[in-house]
């Protein structure tokens, strides 16, 4: 019934319909394809720009004038996974007592990436707000794999709680 001949016929006819159809759809993208749309000939109003808010910088200095240290210890919860409050016990980050005006780099036994001390010689307020708000954005290079805090109040908050942290 099947010899070889009638199955070379059958194995030809579908490379050959493969290939045709693979032919046409190489020419038909070639044919039928578009660089780029242009300009928009008509451009409907609706009124979406006017309505839009405006963000309102508020200075770093003044939510810090007004930050809470309790809420700030709330906040502290995410920062409790990798530093600790206690003078010289390191955990993945470097300890945290005393930091609000404590030079950069100087935990006790805490191997630094050097990041830092390119950027900023001592945690003033507002330099730690701008590290907590984007590590890696603030100082390049750092080895701190937290993403950072959006919120400025939360930041102000935790600032504020870590500056009790004191002797």
């Amino acid at each position: 019934m099947f010899d070889t001949m009638t199955f070379t016929k059958i194995a030809a006819s579908l490379c050959g319909a493969l290939l045709v159809l693979l032919l046409g759809k190489w020419a038909a993208e070639e044919l039928y394809h578009v660089d780029g749309h242009g300009e928009q000939a008509y451009v409907i109003d609706t009124g979406a720009d006017e309505g839009a808010e405006e963000v309102v910088e508020v200075a770093f200095a003044d939510v810090y004038a007004a930050a809470d240290a309790g809420a700030g210890a709330r906040v502290f919860r995410q920062c409790s996974a990798c530093h600790k409050l206690e003078a010289g016990a390191n955990g993945a980050g470097p300890y945290l007592h005393n930091i609000v005006g404590r030079a950069v780099e100087t935990a006790d036994g805490f191997g630094y990436s050097g990041a830092l001390n390119a950027v900023v010689d001592v945690w003033t307020p507002e330099h730690l707000n701008g590290f907590l708000e984007s590590p890696r954005g603030y100082a390049p290079g750092t080895s701190m794999g937290y993403n950072g805090l959006r919120d400025i109040e939360d930041r102000a908050n935790l600032i504020a709680y870590l500056a009790t942290i004191t002797d």
